[in-house]
Parts: C-alpha cells; sequence; structure tokens
C-alpha cells in the first residue's frame, strides 16, 4: 500500500517547485478541435514581435499551406516579426509510414523559400537521435508574443480538422509573457546554439551519418537541459509550470510520478496508446488499494492513427492498436475487482472514423497537466517531451476543466468487463498471426518500449 509518508512527499514535491502567476482571465480551454486552426491563424495575423512553432511536423496539404501562408502574409507585413519553425529532422523527410511520396515536407520548405525568396521564415530539423525510431522532437506549444497555444498536435489536415476526419486533442490558450519567454528561451539557448540543428531552408541536406556525432553530443546535452526559471507565485493562486525532458530521469519525468502519487482523492489520465510504464502501473495499484478513485480515457483501436481498416492493404505499423488494445486487456484483468467496485473506470472513445490523440492528467480538483506525452515508456526514455503543470488551489478553473472533461466523454463507452475488448483469435488473420509470431521471439516487449 501507499504510506501516508510516501503520499505527503509527492505532495511536498510538487509544493516546492517554482510556480509563475496566473491569471484565470488568461487562460482559456479551446474544446473543439475545429477551433484549433482558427485561434492559430488568429494569433497569428495578432503577433508583433515573436513567432516560434515546434511540432513533432507541419504537413505538406491544405492545412499546413494555410499556415504557412499565413506566416508569409505577417511576415510580408511585418519584417521584424521574428519567425522560427522546429520539427524532427527525420519525420520531415518522410511520409506518413507506408505511403510513397515524391516530395517530402523538408522538400515543400524549401519550395516555399523560393517562392517567398525575399522574406526569410525559418524553418529547422531538429535530430533528438540519429535514427526516428530512437527519439523523435516532441516539444510541443506555438509561442505569439506573450501568448502560448498548447497542444498535443502537430499541423496538418487531420490535426486542424480542415476536412471531414479530425484527430482529437487537448488546446490550451494561455497568456503569459514570464511563460512564453522561459520557453523561448530554452529554445534560443538548447536547440539553436547546437550544430546539429539544421535548416531546412535550403537546396542540399547533409546526411544524418555524416553529422551524427553532433547529434550524439546534442542528445547528451538535451539530458542535462531544462526549463530555468525562478517561481514567482505561491501555492494559494492559480499557478503555470513549465517543464521539459529527455530520458528516463528527467525533470518531467519525476513532476509525473510524483503528481500521480499525490492523488488524494481521484486521479484522471488521458493517454491514445496505452501502454503505461510499469512505475505508473505500481503507483496505480497502490491507490487503488488505498482507496482512491482511478477513471482512465484511451481511444478504442479503431480510433489510433496506426489502424488500418481490414480492407486495405495490410502493413506492419497497422499491428499497433491491437498490440494497444492486448495492453489494455491484461490490465483490466489485473485490476478487474476495482472495475467491478467502480473505484477504476475504463472508457473508450470513439466517434466514427475520426481519431484519438488525447494525453493529459488531472489530480484532485487543483491540479492538471497538459502535456504532448503519451505516458508511455517511449515518452520517458527516447523522445524530447514538455508540458505544463497548472496547479488550480481555489478551483478556479473548475468550469472549463468541467467542460473539457465533459467534451471528452462524450464520445466515450465505459467498459466494465474486460471481455467486452475482443480477443486475439478475433482480430483480422494478417495480424492475428503477427501478434503470435513477434510473441514467439518476444519481440513484443520491445515494440512496447520504442512505439
Amino acid at each position: 500500500m501507499l504510506s501516508k509518508i510516501k503520499q505527503i512527499k509527492y505532495k511536498e514535491y510538487l509544493t516546492k517547485l517554482p510556480k509563475l502567476f496566473q491569471s484565470v482571465n488568461d487562460i482559456k480551454i479551446i474544446y473543439k478541435s475545429k477551433d484549433f486552426k482558427k485561434n492559430i491563424l488568429n494569433q497569428i495575423s495578432k503577433a508583433q514581435n515573436i513567432i516560434y512553432i515546434t511540432a513533432l511536423y507541419l504537413e505538406n496539404d491544405d492545412a499546413g499551406k494555410d499556415i504557412m501562408h499565413a506566416l508569409y502574409a505577417a511576415k510580408q507585413a511585418n519584417e521584424s516579426l521574428d519567425i522560427k519553425i522546429f520539427v524532427d529532422w527525420h519525420r520531415a523527410q518522410r511520409g506518413y509510414i507506408g505511403d510513397n511520396i515524391d516530395i517530402t515536407n523538408a522538400d515543400w520548405y524549401y519550395q516555399l523559400s523560393n517562392l517567398y525568396p525575399k522574406i526569410n521564415i525559418f524553418i529547422f530539423g531538429v535530430p533528438i537521435n540519429t535514427r526516428e525510431a530512437l527519439g523523435v522532437l516532441h516539444l510541443k506549444g506555438f509561442i505569439f508574443d506573450d501568448i502560448l497555444i498548447y497542444s498535443g498536435a502537430s499541423i496538418s489536415n487531420i490535426y486542424l480538422y480542415n476536412d471531414k476526419k479530425y484527430r482529437y486533442d487537448r488546446y490550451f490558450l494561455i497568456k503569459n509573457s514570464e511563460l512564453t519567454i522561459i520557453m523561448k528561451q530554452f529554445i534560443d539557448e538548447t536547440l539553436l546554439q547546437s550544430k546539429a540543428i539544421q535548416l531546412f531552408n535550403t537546396l542540399s541536406l547533409p546526411k544524418t551519418v555524416d553529422f551524427k556525432r553532433l547529434i550524439k553530443q546534442f542528445r547528451i546535452n538535451l539530458k542535462n537541459s531544462s526549463y530555468h526559471f525562478i517561481g514567482n507565485a505561491n501555492n494559494d493562486v492559480l499557478s503555470v509550470s513549465p517543464f521539459v525532458g529527455l530520458g528516463k530521469k528527467s525533470k518531467l519525468n519525476r513532476v509525473i510520478i510524483n503528481l500521480i502519487g499525490s492523488t488524494t482523492d481521484k486521479l484522471i489520465m488521458c493517454t491514445p496508446y496505452f501502454n503505461l510504464p510499469a512505475v505508473f502501473v505500481r503507483i496505480i495499484n497502490k491507490l487503488l488499494y488505498n482507496g482512491k478513485k482511478i477513471e482512465i480515457i484511451v481511444g478504442d483501436k479503431t480510433a489510433n492513427d496506426f489502424y488500418s481498416s481490414p480492407e486495405k492493404k495490410f502493413k506492419i505499423i497497422s499491428i499497433l492498436p491491437y498490440l494497444y488494445e492486448i495492453n489494455l486487456k491484461y490490465f483490466m484483468r489485473s485490476f478487474q475487482y476495482f472495475i467491478d467496485s467502480n473505484q477504476l473506470v475504463i472508457r473508450i472513445w470513439r466517434d466514427g472514423n475520426n481519431t484519438y490523440h488525447l494525453k493529459g492528467i488531472w489530480v484532485d480538483n487543483c491540479w492538471q497537466l497538459i502535456t504532448g506525452n503519451n505516458l508511455n515508456p517511449r515518452a520517458l526514455r527516447l523522445d524530447l517531451e514538455n508540458a505544463i503543470l497548472i496547479h488550480d488551489p481555489k478551483e478556479e478553473l473548475v468550469n472549463q476543466r468541467r467542460n473539457e472533461l465533459n467534451y471528452i466523454r462524450t464520445y466515450t463507452k465505459v467498459i466494465k468487463h474486460y471481455t467486452e475488448l475482443e480477443n486475439i483469435h478475433e482480430y483480422p488473420i494478417k495480424i492475428k498471426k503477427l501478434i503470435r509470431r513477434i510473441r514467439r521471439i518476444h519481440v513484443d516487449k520491445i515494440i512496447n518500449q520504442i512505439l
């Protein structure tokens, strides 16, 4: 069981974290995917000094073009506007997994620079490791002067709901000059100062192998880096705290572990890829035995962005949603007693052919974490992640918080028993065969660590 002394230590850790004062009037939760793009374009048009965008990728599609053309228009109208975009180095040089494309995103960035030859918008590729499978840029946040739009989403048609389908995420608009300064400073001092960072707006790009030593040194530096700031708020007021981290021992990972462990009444978690790290499962186990309530909201396997219907051409990557469902089934079977007593609630999200990309943690009524972190082993070990911890001791955000959770739950179904989930023998034949094959050689354990 989780001892009271241990829980007190978890809470003390959170209270000692530096915090930035946040006005309740300057934080807005955007509930709908449809409104995400509208808010980005609005902030682009209003920015006067700085626009910094960090995302896993910025796609060469209609939504990506709309954002880029808006950025070029803003720069053309205001030459002093400092616009920099940071995307993952590896992801920018390929299409969606399994797709063959003639023009990569990196090629498109160069074409844009030729289309606007007199307007400088810098797009940088950030290599977190020498291979994409071993680490990507998962740093999130769109900075517009003193405004931060924070989401786990990247920029593409499906994330910005530019067509008939959407990928559901969380979206926050926060006005806080101290916060944006801290996040920009990290980019300026940690990313831009590294020789491993590559500018995409050029005709020829180096091959990864040509600067792999720089990448390895960059990764070492990232493991020792963090957001540096002194708090200006105490534990009695609404506040925000940014954290960044890479590697198992990162500050961000410690924050997440202590946040989960501090639960007094109820813990709520969202993750699109159900593959909880062992340390999370241990704490959840102790919380349940101590009588705490836990709600976990995950996407149905058909709402996973790797899902492909059996009628389509088979791709090996299509196995992932089924592996995540197997993980969930094992988890539910282990904790079925607490599900039966309604102490543990498992919700599955599904809305037609749309996909689910929500991440986050809510603890009691006073803490919540907004993040791009998938809360899986890969996020804790391989990718560069960040998050914003919100402390709301007076429950000033209670209405927005309740509205967001209610909206998230709209398309969910409560699963009462692990047998409600499909068995392996019910999976498509090719999926079933592949799962059995990788289990025989124990590759499934490796896959769980890197995807």
